[in-house]
């Protein structure tokens, strides 16, 4: 069965085309390039892993709260809506909205994957190549195991307008550096943000697991986009410089919503949308979780030189500007030793099981 089987609205095309015009760029320099980008190629050749065999499938969700979220994280938690429905219905009100927050994961995995094929063309650099060449792989790797997961949900979701239009903007446009602005910058950053509240909030081990393992990669690319563009940006003029600036403040408003605004799931229960929309966009849960979506973003773009008064503005705006503060590469770090720390678990479960101790493979993710 495939994915597109199990959305709950009619009508979806099983692809999308996206016309493109850029120029495929050879470099004949062959030489040994920047240590900071070839460091962390070799990472990323060093650190590859495989979906099938790290991650145990055998586990399964929860059938009434399949990540184990605490219920009060859903946005209509508390409205007179969510008080006047029944067991039932909020149960399956929560397993659509979390099977459509990984099929947003699932969606961007795959934008993410086009994206970096195309780095691989466009960059002039032979060292960004090679960087983006791996995380071609680790794309792939990601749609596969988002998929996985998300069949286990038995409901999943086509991609929001509002991300489907920045990645046609990521994907359209000829400058190269605007593609790693809109996926390595804006859309993995807002993604790591949600990965990470999965990873350190939910309770089921498969879901903890998978996030924790895609965060692990997802920090490198951050990382490449960040030292690519930081070298990059003192090139340009100061007026192209502010139409970098001009579509990250577009961007960044455009994306606060995209990881909030489930109306689809409304209309696909049949619930009021217009209501649902209001509560959800006023609770203070949203309100709390948009502002934690920014913590990855804020940092790097600050540190690429994109800091005008414009963008400082919007972050002030939005609530957000005190993450400039924070350090990417310590974050990068703390995602790394996070994802280590889950593959220690599993197997110190696994070692005590093969030893006939009591152990059991679920355990995994809820040892601290």
């Amino acid at each position: 069965m495939s994915l597109r089987d199990l959305y709950p609205l009619p009508d979806i095309d099983p692809s999308w085309t996206i016309p493109q015009e850029f120029d495929a760029v050879f470099d004949w320099e062959f030489d040994e390039g920047r240590q900071t980008l070839m460091h962390l190629y070799q990472k990323g050749k060093d650190m590859q892993w495989d979906a099938v065999n790290r991650i145990d499938w055998t586990q399964e969700l929860d059938p009434e709260n399949p990540m184990e979220l605490p219920v009060e994280v859903g946005g209509l938690y508390g409205s007179p809506l969510w008080e006047r429905m029944s067991e039932k219905d909020r149960t399956e009100l929560t397993r659509h909205s979390q099977s459509w927050n990984i099929s947003q994961f699932l969606q961007g995995e795959q934008a993410a994957l086009l994206c970096a094929a195309k780095i691989v063309q466009q960059v002039p650099d032979l060292d960004a190549k090679f960087y983006a060449a791996t995380q071609v792989m680790d794309e792939a790797r990601h749609v596969e195991a988002y998929a996985k997961l998300l069949k286990k949900f038995e409901v999943a979701y086509p991609m929001t307008h509002p991300l489907q239009e920045l990645v046609n903007q990521a994907l359209r446009d000829s400058r190269w550096d605007m593609t790693y602005l809109a996926m390595q910058v804006v859309i993995e950053g807002l993604a790591l943000a949600a990965f990470g509240a999965i990873r350190d909030m939910a309770q089921n081990p498969l879901a903890r697991m998978v996030n924790a393992y895609v965060m692990e990669d997802e920090a490198r690319h951050v990382a490449f986009g960040r030292i690519s563009l930081k070298d990059y940006y003192p090139q340009l003029t100061q007026a192209e410089r502010d139409e970098r600036e001009e579509f990250l403040v577009e961007a960044c408003w455009l994306m606060r919503g995209r990881m909030t605004d489930a109306r689809e799931v409304y209309r696909a229960l049949d619930l009021p949308e217009q209501e649902c929309v209001d509560y959800s966009e006023n609770s203070e849960i949203v309100q709390l979780y948009r502002q934690m979506l920014f913590q990855r973003i804020v940092p790097i773009v600050k540190d690429i030189g994109i800091w005008g008064k414009d963008i400082q503005k919007t972050y002030e705006e939005m609530g957000v500007l005190q993450y400039a503060n924070l350090d990417p590469e310590e974050l990068q770090r703390d995602d790394e030793a996070k994802a280590k720390e889950f593959d220690a678990r599993r197997a110190y479960v696994e070692a005590v099981a093969k030893a006939g101790g009591e152990g059991n493979v679920s355990a995994v993710g809820h040892a601290e």
